[in-house]
């Protein structure tokens, strides 16, 4: 699953396009502009329509799906953080024409208006992608007793919802995790791959190039 890059322009989709889950070097926030979309992604499921904003941290993995009438996007990198992983804005139009300006000016247009907002659906599949997010260790069968759930259907339902499986989700948010801390510099790749969860050192390295297709010392390297 190789990391790639936002667009820095206007996206413009067909109707029920699909995004297959993906992941992002860099962070950024996804400006609805037009139609609308459905997003699954590691902070949680939503439905984001004009003047909603989508917002991803670097190596976030997410996968889409447009509305029946397309959709358009300005997608903008983040040199700040946003406050949460969803939000609004109130005036789109004055953020497309200071994006058509200056893509900066843009940016700086929508951090002023941007608004965290609570959008997602809550039901037990989010639940689910939240603990495997924070949890250090998650047993998936004592999960779904503890929830009232179906052992043989946590799986398949999460699947449904999130495009992986619960232990593909789990591992994903362990290395990106550790490619953040790697990013940000100050630790030993062997600190990080044990505060992060691997088993050591080299399985973070193979867990990394598996998923994103980089090695620790490649996101060390400036640039």
């Amino acid at each position: 699953m190789p990391l790639v890059l936002p667009g820095q322009e206007s996206a413009n989709n067909e109707p029920w396009r699909r995004f297959e889950r993906h992941h992002h070097v860099a962070p950024y926030a996804a400006l609805v502009i037009r139609g609308a979309c459905d997003e699954a992604g590691d902070r949680g499921r939503f439905r984001a329509a004009v003047g909603d904003v989508l917002v991803h941290d670097s190596f976030d993995g997410h996968g889409d799906t447009i509305g029946s009438s397309g959709a358009t996007f300005i997608n903008f990198v983040l040199v700040e953080p946003l406050p949460g992983s969803f939000g609004r804005v109130a005036d789109v139009d004055a953020i497309i024409r200071a994006h058509e300006r200056d893509p900066r000016e843009g940016a700086a247009e929508l951090d002023l208006q941007f608004r965290p907002a609570e959008n997602g659906h809550g039901d037990w599949p989010d639940l689910l992608a939240a603990d495997l997010a924070t949890r250090r260790r998650l047993a998936i069968e004592a999960w779904a007793d503890a929830h009232c759930l179906h052992r043989g259907s946590v799986s398949r339902g999460f699947r449904l919802a999130y495009g992986v499986s619960p232990k593909r989700f789990k591992l994903e948010q362990i290395a990106s995790r550790a490619a953040r801390t790697i990013r940000r510099g100050g630790q030993s790749l062997a600190s990080i791959a044990a505060d992060c969860g691997f088993a050591d050192q080299a399985h973070m390295t193979r867990s990394l190039v598996a998923l994103f297709g980089t090695t620790p010392g490649s996101l060390r390297r400036p640039g």
